[in-house]
């Protein structure tokens, strides 16, 4: 399909001339002779490329880059001009556009720039096909109003710096909530880190988390960055950190005070910008007590409280979560849309589900595999447990 682009000139000789050579190189050219038609165009159609002449009367080419970012952000913008200047094209440059290129215009550089372009308009369009994967992967299903009241928190507390400590059983979708978190904050376009706790061995956690120099230890044979540089502009998530070594705890807690870490074999300080999620389904006020986790280090970490509820607490949403799982299951095997009797929904709704999400969503998926093209009470009695 050959690529959109859109050329905005007040001059007509030169949109008409390249009108003429982008379409004779393959390329759909529509044409605009102001700014405000322009804008026009770009709020109604997606182009690939936009060619934006800077000096237009009434608004001016910087003008309509500014108006382009508020309505198509992620737009491909080379601004072009016969009255150029190093300032101007610097400016154009900060304000978002792509390319800056002076008239009269090289047919070759404007090629060049054209196919630069295109590759860099391909590559945004893809990352964002990929991040709506990856949102799909960690979409929150239901309506109740348990977790009605855990979305509201994180859409409110998202925006903030605030350290939040998720808590609930295993199986409620703390990782969910972290994501969503993440996805919502200033800081979703930096990494998200995930670290599971309970997984890694308490002598290696340090390691993990802050870093080796070279010969720190027997199998340190080079240097390594840990979580924290890794998620450093980004969120670090410290998933079941009732887990962790209070060893471990005391150097989480400076750097979580001074935002400053030391890698294992080293007295050298490292400046990190990171703002950290933590997860647990322990009682951490239990283990304080019990003097396995730092009383400090809690305090510091719950700032926000979001506690996920288990599924037997929003068992309302069981409708809503059969039919999404049934749906991303048959997808993912290739076999057709499977539908489930309400006999059948009304005996999964009616079972406890200590395993939460995970649980449920396994029994769905052998529901798939095992059961008919329609989901019946007798899958339910030969299939559930």
């Amino acid at each position: 399909m050959a690529l959109k682009i859109l050329v905005i000139d007040d001059e007509r000789s030169i949109r008409n001339t390249l009108k003429d050579i982008l379409g004779f190189e393959g390329y759909q050219v529509e044409l605009a002779e102001n700014g405000k038609e322009g804008i026009d165009l770009i709020q109604a159609t997606d182009f690939d490329i936009i060619l934006c002449d800077i000096k237009m009367p009434e608004m001016d080419g910087l003008e309509v880059l500014e108006q382009i970012r508020k309505v198509k952000p992620e737009s491909t913008v080379v601004m072009i001009s016969g009255h150029g200047t190093i300032d101007t094209a610097v400016e154009a440059i900060k304000k978002g556009a792509f390319d800056f290129i002076e008239k009269p215009l090289d047919l070759n550089r404007l090629l060049i720039t054209l196919r630069n372009a295109s590759d860099k308009s391909a590559l945004v369009k893809e990352t964002q096909i990929l991040k709506q994967k990856v949102g799909k992967k960690f979409e929150i299903i239901g309506q109740s109003a348990a977790i009605r009241k855990v979305l509201e928190m994180c859409d409110r507390v998202a925006p903030t710096e605030a350290k939040v400590l998720i808590t609930g059983a295993n199986g409620t979708g703390k990782e969910l909530i972290a994501h969503r978190l993440h996805e919502l904050s200033p800081r979703a376009e930096f990494p998200f880190v995930e670290v599971n706790c309970a997984a890694i061995p308490s002598e290696l956690i340090e390691s993990e988390l802050f870093g080796h120099e070279k010969g720190a230890f027997t199998s340190a044979i080079k240097q390594r960055k840990g979580k924290f540089e890794q998620a450093d502009g980004g969120t670090l998530f410290l998933d079941e950190i009732g887990d962790m070594s209070l060893s471990a705890q005391a150097k989480v807690l400076r750097a979580l005070q001074e935002n400053i870490i030391t890698r294992v074999g080293s007295d050298k300080p490292v400046e990190v910008n990171v703002r950290v999620l933590a997860a647990t389904n322990k009682d951490l006020q239990e283990e304080i007590k019990n003097g396995s986790f730092r009383e400090d280090l809690y305090h510091r970490l719950s700032v926000i409280l979001i506690h996920v509820p288990s599924l037997d607490q929003r068992k309302e949403d069981i409708p809503l979560l059969t039919n999404y799982f049934i749906a991303q299951l048959c997808a993912e095997y290739g076999q057709p849309m499977k539908e489930i009797t309400p006999e059948a929904l009304e005996l999964l709704a009616g079972k406890s589900w200590s395993g939460n999400i995970r649980e449920f969503r396994n029994v769905i998926e052998r529901l798939i595999i095992l059961g008919g093209k329609t989901i019946t009470e007798e899958d339910i009695a030969s299939f559930v447990g």
